[in-house]
C-alpha cells in the first residue's frame, strides 16, 4: 500500500469532523436570533452566545495541545467528541429550566470539545499527504465546514425558529402565565436537534475508537526539550496567531448577526433572513472549493491578500449602503472569507518542525477573537441603534488579514536557522 492510499481513509474520517463543528458554529446565528427573542436580550447580551463558544478555544487550546503531545491525535479527537456530545445533551436541562446561563454553559462544553477536534484535525489534515499540497488539502477538508454552513441555517430554520415569534409589544402585554408558556415552547424547540446531534457525535467517537489511525510524531526528542511558548520564536507563527484572532472575529461578527442585520438593514423576517444565511453558507462552501482549485496556480498568501482586499470593499458596502444590497454584500464576504482560516493556519504552522503541535494550539487559542470582537459589534450596535455600524469591526479585521497575507506570513531568518 502506498503512502497516499494509507492516508486516504484517515483523511476522510478527519474531514468529517470539519463538517460537524461547522454545523455547530453555523447554528449559532439561529440560536442568537432565537434566544434573543425568547429571553428579550439586547444585541450585546445575545453576543454572549459567541463569547461562551469562543472563549473555550482560548481556555482549552493549551490543555488540548498537551493532550495531543502526550497521547497523540487520536486520543485527543475521541476526548473532544465525548465533550461535544455531552454539551449537546446539556441543551435538554437548559431548555427545561429556561435559564439563558445554562444554554451558555452547554455551548461552552461543546466548544471545549471542538477545541480538541480543531487542534488535532487542522494539522492532521496538512500532514496526511504530500507536504507540497498541505494548504490545498486543508482547504479541501475545510470545504466540508462550508457545506455545514449551507445546511445549518436550513436545519435551524425548520427545527428551531418559530413560525410566529412574539414581538416585544406582544410579550409586554402577555400575562405572566402566558409569557412562561411562550418561553417554555420557544426554549424547548432546541432539544430535538441537539439530542440528534449528540447521538451522532457519540457514534462518530465509537468509529474513531475502533479505527486504526496513523499518529504523527514531530521529532519527539527535540519536542520534549522545548517549551510550549518557544514556538513564538517563529515570526510567521506569531503573525498567524494575530491574523487568526482578527479573522475569526470577523467571521463570527458577519455570520452570527446575519439574521439581525438582514432584518434591520433589508427589513425582512427572521425566516426569510435564514434563507439568505443559507445562501451565505453556500457561498462560503463554494469559495472553499474554488479557492482550493485556484491555489494550484496562485500562491496561497497572494490569494489570501486579494480576497482580503475584496472583503474590505464589501464591508464598506455593508456599513454604508442600505436595502438588500447589504445582504448580498455579506453573502459575497462569505465567499471571499472562505479560504482565510485554513490558509492562515497552514501558513502559520508551515515548517515549524518540533513546534507544530504547540503552534497548532496557539493558533487555535487565537480563535478567542470570536469571543472578544462580537460583543464589541453588539456594543456599537446598541449604542448607535444601527447594526450596520457594528460591522465596521469586520472591516478592520480584514485589514489585519491583508497585512498577514502581504508580509506577516514570511519566515524570519532566525527561525530558519533554528529549524536547520
Amino acid at each position: 500500500m502506498n503512502k497516499s492510499n494509507k492516508f486516504l481513509f484517515p483523511f476522510i474520517l478527519v474531514t468529517s469532523l470539519f463538517f460537524f463543528w461547522g454545523l455547530v458554529h453555523n447554528l449559532d446565528p439561529i440560536l442568537i436570533a432565537h434566544l434573543r427573542k425568547t429571553f428579550q436580550l439586547s444585541t450585546l447580551q445575545s453576543s454572549l452566545v459567541d463569547s461562551a463558544v469562543y472563549i473555550a478555544y482560548f481556555l482549552m487550546a493549551i490543555p488540548a495541545g498537551l493532550v495531543m503531545k502526550k497521547y497523540g491525535y487520536k486520543s485527543g479527537i475521541i476526548f473532544g467528541l465525548l465533550l461535544f456530545a455531552t454539551g449537546a445533551y446539556l441543551f435538554v436541562p437548559a431548555a427545561n429550566t429556561h435559564l439563558y446561563a445554562l444554554f451558555l454553559g452547554a455551548l461552552f462544553v461543546i466548544a471545549s470539545g471542538l477545541t480538541f477536534l480543531e487542534t488535532a484535525a487542522n494539522p492532521y489534515a496538512t500532514i496526511l499527504g504530500p507536504p507540497e499540497s498541505s494548504t490545498q488539502r486543508l482547504n479541501l477538508a475545510q470545504s466540508f465546514n462550508g457545506l455545514a454552513a449551507a445546511l445549518a441555517p436550513l436545519i435551524g430554520r425548520t427545527l428551531i425558529l418559530s413560525d410566529n415569534p412574539a414581538s416585544d409589544e406582544q410579550l409586554a402585554v402577555m400575562t405572566a402565565e402566558a409569557r412562561d408558556i411562550y418561553i417554555n415552547t420557544e426554549a424547548s424547540s432546541v432539544k430535538l436537534p441537539f439530542i440528534i446531534l449528540g447521538s451522532i457525535i457519540l457514534l462518530v467517537a465509537i468509529i474513531f475508537f475502533f479505527t486504526r489511525l496513523p499518529d504523527i510524531k514531530d521529532e519527539e526528542e527535540q519536542e520534549g526539550r522545548r517549551g510550549f511558548f518557544q514556538a513564538f520564536q517563529h515570526k510567521h507563527l506569531s503573525w498567524a496567531v494575530i491574523a487568526q484572532f482578527f479573522y475569526v472575529g470577523a467571521q463570527v461578527c458577519v455570520s452570527s448577526f446575519f439574521i439581525l442585520f438582514a432584518s434591520q438593514a433589508a427589513e425582512i423576517s427572521d425566516k426569510q433572513a435564514a434563507v439568505y444565511l443559507s445562501a451565505y453558507g453556500i457561498a462560503f462552501m463554494t469559495g472553499r472549493f474554488v479557492g482550493t482549485f485556484l491555489m494550484k496556480y496562485i500562491q496561497p498568501a497572494k490569494l489570501l491578500s486579494f480576497y482580503a482586499i475584496i472583503n474590505i470593499g464589501l464591508s464598506l458596502v455593508a456599513v454604508l449602503a442600505g436595502g438588500m444590497i447589504t445582504v448580498y454584500a455579506l453573502i459575497g464576504i462569505g465567499f471571499f472569507m472562505s479560504i482565510m482560516f485554513p490558509t492562515i493556519f497552514a501558513l502559520g504552522i508551515k515548517d515549524l518542525g518540533a513546534d507544530t503541535k504547540a503552534g497548532s494550539s496557539l493558533i487555535i487559542m487565537s480563535i478567542a477573537g470570536g469571543a472578544v470582537l462580537p460583543p464589541l459589534l453588539g456594543y456599537i450596535a446598541d449604542k448607535t441603534g444601527n447594526i450596520q455600524y457594528g460591522y465596521s469591526v469586520a472591516l478592520i479585521c480584514f485589514v489585519v488579514v491583508l497585512y498577514f497575507g502581504m508580509k506577516g506570513h514570511k519566515h524570519s531568518e532566525k527561525a530558519v536557522e533554528v529549524l536547520h
